[in-house]
């Protein structure tokens, strides 16, 4: 174009402008998260309905000791559909049991975060405290939590703090020994920049150790309250009472199979969500601080 030639036509300008970019759809934004989902969801339902069709099978001949899948449902509807039912005394629904063994569990998980992480500071901070007390704990930890049982009745005379207890103790050691882990592991660099900006005692712990040994904490936590669900079922069937595992003990010795199987389906359920929950508070917790 000369210098004499005109100028360009505004319609011409408008045609040689790039068009402004389309908003996507709804369906092309759900598309990617539908996508997603399936291929999550997808392999374990497949694996969960194999599973059913092979126990169908395995369970439906005459010879068979164990209900099928199509039989636990027949016998334990009530049970899956209304799980919160109370007949008066310990005729209750499953939903109901497991709140029960719920509250036990909270009680004495708790109990064992708090002393335990305490005393993971103190061993992983002090070589003498280590010194002293890990020999101890590591014998005491291999001791099986119902070999506590007696004792634990013997000493409260009841079945409610006997069994919270056996929690306490069942969970404390690996929340102790993670925490322990985590503090002697606090970076070095760490340390040095502390002792150039004169941090407090209080400062250093705060602002230091505990951000630093938190993702060693919270895996301690998650194995100590799968430790504190396993120990309750077992510790209620022995102890008696309303909970999950008086409940199982209850229907054995009613020769009830089927709501053994939907009681361990529960009991299943529950372990799972309380070990997902507890991941997902660790990594909000310890979120800008290391990876888990």
């Amino acid at each position: 174009m000369n210098a004499l030639s005109p100028p360009p036509a505004p319609a011409a300008l408008a045609a040689s402008a790039p068009a402004a970019p389309r908003a996507p759809t709804l369906t092309e934004r759900l598309r990617p998260r539908v996508r997603h989902v399936l291929a999550v969801m997808l392999p374990p339902l497949m694996l969960l309905g194999f599973l059913l069709a092979l126990w169908e099978w395995a369970a439906g001949g005459p010879a068979a000791s164990l209900p099928p899948p199509s039989r636990v449902w027949s016998d334990a509807k009530e049970l899956i559909l209304n799980p919160f039912y109370d007949r008066g005394g310990l005729d209750k629904g499953l939903g109901l049991h497991l709140m029960a063994s719920l509250q036990r569990v909270a009680v004495g998980f708790l109990l064992s975060a708090v002393i335990g992480v305490a005393l993971g500071m103190l061993v992983g901070s002090s070589r003498f405290a280590m010194r002293a007390l890990d020999p101890l704990f590591q014998v005491l930890r291999t001791v099986p939590p119902l070999a506590w049982l007696p004792l634990s009745l013997a000493a409260f005379r009841e079945a409610q703090p006997s069994a919270i207890f056996v929690i306490f103790i069942t969970a404390v050691w690996p929340i102790i020994i993670n925490t322990a882990v985590g503090v002697r592991n606090v970076p070095a660099d760490y340390r040095n920049v502390a002792r150039v900006i004169r941090l407090s005692p209080f400062d250093w712990f705060l602002r230091i150790v505990v951000p630093a040994a938190a993702p060693y904490i919270f895996t301690g936590l998650r194995i100590g309250v799968g430790l504190s669900w396993l120990a309750i079922i077992a510790a209620e069937m022995l102890i008696g009472g309303v909970g999950i595992g008086f409940f199982v003990w209850d229907a054995w010795n009613s020769s009830n199979l089927s709501d053994i199987i939907v009681a361990l389906v529960y009991i299943g359920l529950v372990g799972f969500a309380l070990d997902r929950v507890m991941a997902l508070v660790g990594r909000a917790v310890t979120r800008g601080t290391t990876e888990q």
